[in-house]
């Protein structure tokens, strides 16, 4: 007889957490999910409350099996899922899944994985709380909703495949905005002057009050210089304080991993789960700024020790998020004191960034002692202006410093000690130089911008981010990307000893790095939605429903009736969108006349992406209308005649090899290098328009040369057979089949007979995106209503309505706990 059994998230966790329990405990886990909706259109009962259908996901069958077993033979289980809406759920669907008994289950959560906080957890059960269950519901029913309704209409009217999201398409809306902001940005010059004095061998830069938009207004402005002399008109040293940041919430971490590590949303979340899971830091996922008085205490200990008590400074911080879930904490270390995590790099790196966060904010704050210096110049109105600072007292700044977004450096950022200064002082001046410098445009959103913006708006929540900056990618609405920056000139004036000389220099211009882009496909469908649904892309309709799931969270609103005035008018634009033509949202547009053919182009929006046509077709002459696809850059809404022309170059014959043409072009996947009917891919490195017949060859020979290599075997009397050599060593490729070498068999001995048994005994994959297997018929198994999450008594609190439906007839009805 089992006494205790313990469910958790992840086996990681589970191995810790037995750890700290003792033999009286076996800790299982349950992967994550168990259930969810099926993959079909009957997942949910919209004329019966809006009901859902689970079913056990067929890769959580053994898993269920098992801990099913386990279940019945233990005394007690213990839900250890996540402390969120996501972990609640599992609990209630782990409950329903395996017919838990309502009086011998607890539900426990934590904040980390320490041997204090899972004991406090035991000691300190619950029951599970349906309002969390309800909303994680709430959001997931509604999401099925809107992704099953809305999608197909996108695939009817622009393109096959598409999808579409509550919080996708905003997001991807945000992204399409600034790109179209910085499309019609026009970049305006200024002259910015500065004047470098050496004050007693030490140099002072100082800046002049104003810009001139002229070459002309800034040449005056230095010949008007020659000869004057320049003092110290008044000094002024202001002391100011600096304050830390708060402690990590999910957004700000991973905002603060991509400017100082450059990880990705998605590795920040995973490194993070990694180091959660070995109990080095508090749960990650969290809108909290809050530390325990535990844990501020712990801090404040670490501090003292390693810096003075004068470094001290314990602080509260005050959550911005009016949405902060369920009382969280903010991420920070288990132990202050530890300075090491992991082995892994990554992690360690990760780990420092959280426990250096997390000690600054328990830190005094740094105290500055500003000076301005304003300068005067004889015989003219503009004053030149240098400002420096000193640091006093370091305090927080000892330990972390917090990064910015923004991509120009401000002037405090980049400030230093000025060498001494007295008011009256007269300076020598080495140079004054004017420089023309150009505005920017908003910058394009990183991963970790976008999810500060999504915050900001109070779109998503803590679990959500990740998963939508992965989704758009995914799906092809947005790209991450690096792009080259153009040369620009700039001119640059200078007065030095007297003269004034003019220098013209470049620079390059607009280069992104790492950087989000919309694709042609997000455009058209970002307008398709803002004139046809536009409540669903509407930045504070989508905060709206969102506060709503808050609503739920905390027992104020009814979960179906949430969904029922959503989905009225929801359901009612799906139904109106029959009437919208095709054409009308194609992205179809009109370019202008080809100069040489004197044919209409168009760009459009086809099945393989954004091309553009170059005449029409016509059935008396037998003339066909030419194709282009567009290139990496280019937009149905930007590209010109003159970029459309630069497609039509191709495909072009580089030259001739072996007798055959080499002939340079873009398809589907990208330019590419045909030759005696043979395809050869282009690096990114090279350009279509530009490749030389010599690297052409080149190209073709090392990919002979690769080919070669990788050919172990072929058979004459049968070309669909070959043996090659892979990544993952020997196999064998029948057709389109790809077959597995038994140990012990030299694939070079292999005969003709001998891989088609091997295939013909090798199953078929199934079809990718097609259901593996059937869901099994399911059992009525009501979800939660409303009920207060507290101890449990001799009984467990009962849901009151159900609303889900659960696989297998044999277990009998039994409500939520």
């Amino acid at each position: 007889m089992i006494k205790n059994l313990v469910i958790v998230e992840s086996p990681a966790k589970a191995k810790t957490i037995e750890g700290y329990l003792g033999k009286d405990f076996i800790v299982k886990s349950s992967f994550g999910h168990v259930r969810d909706l099926p993959k079909d259109n009957n997942a949910i009962d919209i004329k019966n409350g809006f009901k859902p259908t689970y079913v056990v996901s067929a890769d959580k069958r053994e898993v269920i099996a098992s801990l099913k077993k386990l279940a019945k033979e233990a005394e007690v289980v213990w839900l250890a899922s996540d402390e969120d809406r996501e972990g609640e759920a599992i609990s209630w669907h782990l409950s329903e899944a395996l017919n838990l008994n309502e009086a011998k289950t607890r539900r426990i959560v934590f904040r980390e994985i320490t041997k204090n906080a899972i004991l406090n957890a035991i000691d300190n059960p619950r029951t599970i709380d349906i309002n969390l269950v309800n909303a994680q519901q709430a959001r997931r029913v509604l999401d099925r909703l809107v992704g099953f309704e809305l999608s197909p209409v996108l695939w009817k009217k622009i393109k096959t495949g598409l999808s579409a999201g509550r919080v996708q398409s905003v997001a991807v809306r945000f992204v399409v905005e600034r790109e179209r902001e910085i499309e019609r940005f026009k970049s305006e010059s200024a002259f910015k002057v500065v004047a470098i004095f050496d004050v007693s061998g030490k140099r002072l830069e100082a800046e002049l009050n104003t810009r001139f938009k002229t070459r002309e207004q800034a040449e005056d402005f230095l010949k008007r210089n020659i000869g004057a002399s320049y003092t110290i008109d008044s000094l002024e040293k202001k002391p100011t304080k600096r304050s830390p940041a708060a402690p990590f919430t999910t957004s700000t971490l991973q905002q603060e991993a991509s400017r100082k590590l450059y990880f990705s949303v998605a590795q920040t979340m995973q490194v993070a789960q990694r180091l959660y899971e070995a109990g080095k830091i508090s749960y990650m996922r969290t809108d909290s700024v809050n530390l325990s008085q535990d844990a501020m205490a712990a801090a404040a200990a670490e501090i003292a020790r390693s810096f003075g008590d004068n470094f001290v400074k314990t602080r509260q911080y005050k959550t911005k998020s009016k949405s902060a879930q369920e009382a969280h904490e903010s991420i920070r270390p288990t132990d202050f004191a530890a300075l090491k995590a992991s082995d892994d790099r990554n992690e360690q790196r990760l780990y420092d960034l959280i426990r250096k966060r997390a000690i600054a904010s328990q830190m005094a704050d740094a105290e500055i002692e500003k000076t301005t210096a304003v300068i005067s110049i004889s015989g003219q109105p503009e004053k030149l202006v240098a400002t420096g600072e000193v640091v006093k007292f370091e305090g927080f700044l000892k330990v972390y410093a917090e990064s910015t977004d923004d991509e120009e450096l401000s002037d405090e950022e980049t400030q230093g000690m000025l060498p001494p200064l007295k008011e009256g002082q007269t300076l020598n001046l080495q140079r004054l130089q004017a420089t023309e410098r150009y505005s920017r445009p908003a910058p394009r959103y990183t991963e970790a911008s976008l999810v500060k913006k999504l915050e900001e708006m109070g779109i998503g929540r803590p679990s959500t981010y990740a998963p939508t900056i992965s989704t758009i990618q995914k799906r092809g609405y947005v790209e991450k990307d690096n792009r080259e920056g153009k040369e620009r000139p700039y001119q640059i004036l200078s007065l030095e000893n007297g003269e004034i000389q003019a220098l013209t220099k470049t620079e390059m211009a607009g280069a992104e790095k790492a950087k989000l882009f919309p694709t042609d496909i997000a455009m058209v469908v970002t307008d398709f939605l803002v004139a046809h649904f536009p409540s669903i892309i509407d930045y504070s309709f989508t905060a709206k429903v969102e506060e709503e799931f808050d609503q739920i969270a905390m027992g104020n609103k009814e979960w179906d009736k949430m969904l029922d005035v959503f989905y009225s008018s929801f359901h009612g634009t799906i139904e109106a969108s029959a009437d919208i033509e095709r054409a009308s949202v194609s992205g179809a547009r009109e370019l202008g006349l080809d100069p040489i053919s004197g044919k209409m182009m168009v760009a459009k929006l086809g099945r393989f992406g954004p091309y553009v046509q170059l005449g029409e077709e016509n059935e008396e002459t037998g003339e066909k209308p030419v194709y282009a696809s567009l290139r990496k850059g280019m937009f149905l809404e930007s590209i010109t005649v003159e970029q459309a022309q630069e497609l039509f170059k191709l495909p072009r014959v580089v030259g001739e090899y072996e007798g055959k043409d080499m002939k340079a072009a873009i398809g589907r996947f990208g330019p590419y290098i045909q030759h005696n009917s043979k395809f050869y891919s282009l690096p990114k490195t090279i350009d279509p328009l530009l490749i030389s017949e010599a690297e052409a060859i080149e190209l073709i020979e090392a990919k002979r040369k690769a080919d070669a290599e990788k050919m172990i075997k072929t058979f004459p009397e049968n070309p669909e057979v070959t043996v090659l050599n892979g990544r993952f060593g020997p196999y064998i490729v029948v057709g389109k089949k790809n077959v597995k070498i038994p140990k012990g068999q030299e694939p070079a001995e292999l005969t003709l007979e001998q891989c088609l048994e091997l295939a013909a005994n090798t199953p078929d994959k199934p079809a990718r995106g097609g259901f593996k297997k059937k869901a099994e018929p399911a059992e009525k198994a009501d979800a939660p209503k409303k009920t207060a999450a507290k101890k449990p008594a001799a009984k467990k609190a009962s849901a009151k309505k159900a609303t889900g439906t659960t696989a297998k007839k044999a277990a009998p009805k039994k409500k939520a706990s």
